[in-house]
């Protein structure tokens, strides 16, 4: 592909956004004005909407992306390191755990402050452990319908399932001033966490986790009132600049937030990352003044705004040009001319082709011919033809719901969920009663009531490819499916709610194990992590026991048992596990993909000269 000039680009970019509703807000004529000053600024894409930066209320990818910048946990993930590595966050070192990994025991690190609030009056307000009891407790507020509760209640953390249930029973509001053992302040700056059940993992899986469990200072809460969402004030090294839902969020440096230099420790045998880490080092993080980020769910202006040099960085190159820009995975060489570079790693996700609504009377229930159902729909569904021509071969099928790069994973296991066998299909449905009744070519319900499948989409491009190849699928196997298309968060909001019988979306790991995959399917999570609304016994009890166990081959086993459970009921058909290749201008550096550092954007430079030049 020969390169385009500036006037082409600006030309397709124009027409492109006459058409996407990005344009209002982000549009060419819109554009920020180049670097003035050295100020340096990174400007990236979400493909998606945010939610809200209410740490206590979302669940999203893209929302967590910007909490994660502003509030802080008590641990983290060192950026460099692989294997990925805790480390210390606003905590003193690593906890201290009982060694029956019940009790964790923190100090926090003195002369950690909040970013200055008109709720503060004025005053600057150190970080205590009295903030994270506080931040612990919003989750189990029923006030908040937390969607990450399920990991607190999960790990049983003492007294606090008790508040919240009282607090739903008698309809009051949650007592937060009622001390509970799960989660006390020792003294000002000594936090204690105390669990019913052995969590050898709870510091790992929840309390490294900046972008849920940051701490948060009650006087903000109260202050701002239900206008909590759009004032995310925290610890971290950004606070919120400006913010217009579903098109442009901004993230300015923290003036108050203290200094941490940049002292990474990649792999000796990464030589690229030994001298980006070098090139680095000593200097005081965030390495950038600004991050601005646009809402841009179509594609080609995502791609086009790269090419122009609008966006510094793209993020998760859009499959559909993955031929044009990585041609056997390699950098493009009129790209690498320009300078641009390229970071190729593996999501540590799973898509899911759909999920079912358990509780829904078609799809729903464990009954034999529910299941079936199900299945016979899983082996319609053509995964290797979504890979091929959807992602353009940027994933691997999945075969259970545990992602590569967790613990639990097993690179050995094939099952029925990556099988596409539309004849197995037919005989399945065919055998439990589902079949053509009236011959309209459409099979029927075993008591002849009508068969229709809705699925929940959305309006941008690769929803529209995969409902395409649902449509084509499904009536390969004489069923009837319709499309029910609404924005992203609207279906978000809905499949929590179990008002969806079918939608496709991802989830994302935000440590290095399964057991966030699992949760997937764990009955108490529904509304949460369990979208499906799953609640099968046995499984509940694998959930448990392997979440209870320290790693080892023990846990492994009672891990690929409940995976397949999942599998073999298919309250979700999962189809990939996907791989990312972000692509950086040349004015861009420090950047590499960390599936487990979100707010990557603080250890990432920009030349704002050269950017300037650029423009």
């Amino acid at each position: 592909m020969s390169r385009p000039t500036r006037r082409t680009v600006n030309r397709a970019l124009l027409a492109a956004a006459a058409l996407s509703p990005w344009a209002a807000a982000w549009g060419t004529a819109a554009a920020p004005a180049p670097a003035a000053g050295g100020v340096k600024r990174l400007r990236y894409a979400f493909p998606i909407a945010e939610t809200g930066f209410d740490p206590a209320t979302i669940s999203d990818l893209y929302s967590r992306t910007v909490t994660a910048g502003i509030f802080e946990a008590l641990l983290g993930y060192e950026y460099l390191a692989r294997p990925v590595r805790l480390k210390p966050l606003v905590a003193e070192a690593l906890p201290d755990i009982s060694s029956d990994f019940r009790r964790f025991t923190f100090r926090l690190r003195r002369g950690v402050f909040f970013a200055d609030d008109p709720a503060f009056g004025g005053r600057r307000r150190e970080l205590t452990a009295d903030d994270f009891v506080y931040a612990i407790k919003r989750h189990y507020d029923p006030k908040s319908n937390s969607p990450n509760v399920y990991l607190l209640e999960n790990a049983r953390l003492l007294g606090l399932s008790e508040l919240r249930k009282k607090a739903l029973a008698d309809k009051t509001p949650f007592p937060y001033d009622a001390p509970v053992e799960g989660v006390k302040a020792l003294d000002r700056y000594t936090l204690q966490f105390n669990l019913a059940e052995p969590g050898p993992r709870f510091h790992q899986n929840v309390l490294a986790d900046s972008s849920a469990f940051g701490a948060v200072a009650r006087e903000v809460v109260e202050f701002y009132g239900d206008k909590i969402a759009a004032h995310p004030v925290g610890t971290g090294p950004f606070r919120l600049g400006e913010w217009r839902r579903s098109s442009r969020i901004v993230l300015e440096r923290n003036p108050t937030y203290r200094e941490v230099l940049y002292d990474e420790q990649p792999p000796a045998d990464d030589v690229e990352a030994v001298a980006m880490a070098a090139r680095l080092k000593g200097r005081r993080l965030p390495l950038v003044d600004r991050v601005e980020i646009s809402i841009i769910e179509e594609t080609q202006p995502r791609w086009l705004a790269f090419l122009n040099g609008q966006l510094d960085v793209l993020e998760r190159l859009p499959a559909e040009y993955s031929d044009i820009a990585i041609p056997n995975n390699q950098l493009a060489p009129n790209l690498a001319r320009q300078g641009i570079t390229m970071s190729r790693a593996p999501l540590v996700d799973v898509t899911l082709a759909t999920l079912f609504n358990m509780e829904h009377p078609l799809v729903g229930g464990n009954a034999p011919e529910k299941v079936a159902l199900r299945r016979a729909i899983g082996l319609a569904y053509d995964t290797g033809e979504e890979i091929r021509l959807v992602r353009r071969g940027q994933a691997v099928p999945a075969q259970t719901p545990i992602a590569p790069l967790t613990f639990g994973y097993d690179p050995a296991l094939k099952t029925e969920m990556s099988d596409h066998d539309p004849e197995r299909a037919k005989a399945l449905l065919d055998l439990f009663g589902y079949v053509d009744r009236d011959g309209d070519g459409w099979r029927e319900m075993p008591d002849g009531s009508p068969l229709l499948l809705e699925y929940a989409s959305q309006p941008d491009q690769n929803s529209r490819q995969l409902a395409e190849l649902w449509q084509k699928n499904m009536r390969a196997v004489g069923l009837r499916i319709r499309f029910n298309i609404a924005k992203w968060p609207e279906n978000l909001k809905a499949s929590r709610a179990g008002r969806l019988m079918m939608w496709g979306v991802a989830w994302s790991a935000g440590a290095p194990d399964g057991d966030t995959f699992l949760a997937l399917g764990f009955g108490p999570n529904k509304g949460q992590a369990n979208h499906s609304r799953f609640d099968l016994a046995a499984f509940n009890d694998l959930y448990l026991r392997q979440n209870r166990l320290p790693d080892g081959p023990e846990r492994q086993r009672v891990m690929r048992d409940a995976a397949l459970l999942m599998v073999a009921y298919m309250p979700y058909k999962l189809s990939s596990h996907r791989i990312a290749t972000d692509l950086m201008h040349p004015w861009v550096s420090g950047y590499r993909r960390n599936p487990f550092v979100r707010e990557f954007y603080q250890y990432v430079d920009v030349d704002a000269g050269q950017q300037a030049r650029q423009a």
